[in-house]
C-alpha cells in the first residue's frame, strides 16, 4: 500500500502566507521525479505553526495537484486526541489515501493513553494509519507491544520509525509480522532498513532529489546483486546531503536546498529561523557532492 520513496513535504511561504504557486510547483516536481508518494502537513511540512484553515489547505491542494498518481498521506496528528481526530476526518472528507498521526507531544502519556489516543482515531475515520514514532521529538516512545495492540485496529497498518534503532525494526517483525508497513524516518539509514526488511522511507532528503532516493528505494528491495550495489552506491552519494539536511533543525537546511534549486524560497515561520552562513556552505557542499548543483 504505502512503500518506496515518500516526500514528508516541505511548505513554502511567502510574507508569512502560504505560496501556493510553489507548492503545486513542488508537488509536480515529484511527480515528474518518481516520487513514491507525497505526505503534506507533516513536521517538515511546519504543521505546528499552520493554523487550521491552512493545514487543510495543504492538504486539499496537495490531493488535488496528486489527481490520484500516487498516494497521498496526510499529516494529521495532535497532542489534543479531538483535534486529530478532526483533522484525520478532515483529509478522509478530502479525499487522502492515509493519514499520518503522530505520537502526542508534550503530554507524555502512558503506553494506555498511547493506545486509547490511536483508538480514537481509529473509531472515527475509515484511513488506514500510520503511526508516527519519534522519541527525539515527542519525549515518548511507543513499545511494540503497544503498537501490536494497535494493529489488530482494523485502521492501523503501519509506522513510520525515527528512533533510529533498527534493533527496534527486527523487534516490530518478529511480532507484528511483514504484513505491518515499516517506513523509517531516518534518511541516513534507508538502505539498511530496506535490507532489513522494512518497506521504505517518509523522506526530509527526497525534498531535495527525489529521484535518486526513488531509485535507491527501489534498488536496495531488488533480488539483483548488481542492482543492490547500485542502491549502495546511491546511498552513499546521498550520505552527505542527509547529514546536511539536519545540521541546523528541520526543514530550515531543507528550505535553504529547495532555495538553491530554484523551488521555492527559504522562508520559515518563527520559532525556526534561516540557517547560518556555516549551515549554507556546507549544504551547498552536500548538493554539489550529489551533482544537484554545479
Amino acid at each position: 500500500m504505502f512503500k518506496g520513496s515518500n516526500v514528508a513535504l516541505i511548505t513554502p511561504f511567502k510574507d508569512n502566507n502560504l505560496d501556493e504557486e510553489s507548492y503545486i510547483k513542488l508537488i509536480n516536481f515529484h511527480l515528474e521525479n518518481n516520487t513514491n508518494g507525497l505526505v503534506p502537513a507533516g513536521t517538515t511540512g511546519e504543521s505546528p505553526t499552520l493554523n487550521h484553515k491552512e493545514h487543510e489547505k495543504v492538504i486539499e491542494l496537495c490531493i488535488r495537484e496528486a489527481k490520484g498518481k500516487i498516494p497521498v498521506i496526510a499529516g494529521t496528528g495532535s497532542n489534543s486526541t479531538e483535534e486529530a481526530v478532526a483533522l484525520t476526518k478532515h483529509a478522509e472528507k478530502a479525499g487522502a489515501d492515509g493519514a499520518l498521526v503522530v505520537t502526542p507531544y508534550y503530554n507524555k502519556p502512558t503506553q494506555e493513553g498511547l493506545y486509547q489516543h490511536y483508538k480514537s482515531i481509529n473509531d472515527n475515520t475509515s484511513l488506514p494509519i500510520i503511526i508516527y514514532n519519534i522519541p527525539s521529538r515527542c519525549v515518548i516512545d511507543m513499545s511494540v507491544e503497544t503498537m501490536a495492540k494497535l494493529y489488530e485496529l482494523k485502521n492501523i497498518v503501519g509506522v513510520k520509525d525515527a528512533t533510529g534503532d533498527l534493533n527496534r525494526l527486527d523487534e516490530t517483525i518478529k511480532k507484528l509480522g511483514p504484513e505491518f508497513i515499516q517506513l523509517t524516518g531516518e534518511d541516513g539509514l534507508a538502505f539498511k532498513f530496506n535490507r532489513r526488511g522494512g518497506v521504505g522511507i517518509i523522506s526530509v532528503t527526497a525534498n531535495i532529489a527525489p529521484k535518486l532516493c526513488s531509485d535507491m528505494q527501489r534498488y536496495s528491495k531488488s533480488k539483483s546483486d548488481n542492482e543492490i550495489k547500485e542502491a549502495e552506491r546511491i546511498d552513499q552519494i546521498l550520505q552527505p546531503l542527509h547529514k546536511s539536511l539536519f545540521i541546523e533543525s528541520n526543514p530550515a537546511p531543507a528550505k535553504y536546498a529547495a532555495k538553491l534549486l530554484g523551488l521555492c524560497d527559504d522562508e520559515i515561520r518563527l520559532p525556526l529561523v534561516k540557517i547560518k552562513k556555516e549551515t549554507q556552505e556546507e549544504v551547498k557542499k552536500a548538493l554539489s557532492s550529489a551533482k544537484l548543483i554545479s
